[in-house]
């Protein structure tokens, strides 16, 4: 992948910049017990989607008030759990030497992105959440706001992502993806370290 062509650099927050894969799992298992749902098909689910998208495939018979709620409480368990998140591996350094523009875009909102960022020791200079957008992940709307406000073509930038409803997010975009954790992406890539020496030679 010719990556002469980025002008930007567009992150997931959850697996990509910020290890907090357990205390995801702990949520969506405490949640699971709660709403009488299988555990392992959530998490099945789960990964890099909002909240309220597992939901839905969760509970289908759910209204629209009922799933706010169940999506609300899912979230609400995550809060203030921050014990084990940190930044992922190479994640400081390569924000250190990155010399382009770049932004976060995740599936948390606004308080649970803060809360992990600054977990992980992480200040995003532009930062969207599943409250800036009307449809979360897998559809582009995140990317491309994050592309508009770096005032940056989306073709331009290159999309980190470790979940495939991310890599689907980023590529309807029109971006280019690098994909962590074996997930199938332009570009794979073993952690960010990996990255870090691909974009600063």
């Amino acid at each position: 992948m010719d990556l002469t062509i980025i002008a930007a650099v567009l992150f997931d927050m959850d697996g990509t910049l910020v290890d907090s894969d357990a205390a995801v799992e702990r949520a969506w298992r405490t949640w699971a017990g709660e709403y009488g749902v299988d555990p392992d098909a959530v998490l099945a689910v789960a990964h890099g989607a909002p909240a309220e998208r597992t939901v839905r495939l969760m509970l289908p018979g759910l209204a629209g008030d009922g799933v706010a709620s169940a999506a609300a409480r899912q979230l609400e368990l995550q809060y203030d759990d921050l014990s084990d998140v940190v930044p992922t591996t190479g994640a400081h350094e390569l924000l250190a030497a990155l010399r382009l523009p770049w932004a976060v875009v995740t599936s948390a909102d606004l308080r649970l992105a803060k809360a992990r960022l600054d977990a992980a020791g992480i200040e995003a200079p532009v930062l969207v959440t599943v409250e800036d957008v009307r449809a979360g992940k897998p559809d582009p709307e995140g990317y491309l706001r994050a592309a508009e406000l770096l005032g940056v073509a989306a073709r331009r930038c290159l999309v980190v992502e470790d979940a495939e409803v991310g890599v689907a997010a980023g590529r309807a975009a029109g971006a280019k993806v690098a994909a962590l954790k074996g997930v199938d992406g332009d570009l794979r890539i073993e952690d960010l370290t990996r990255l870090h020496r691909l974009l600063n030679p």
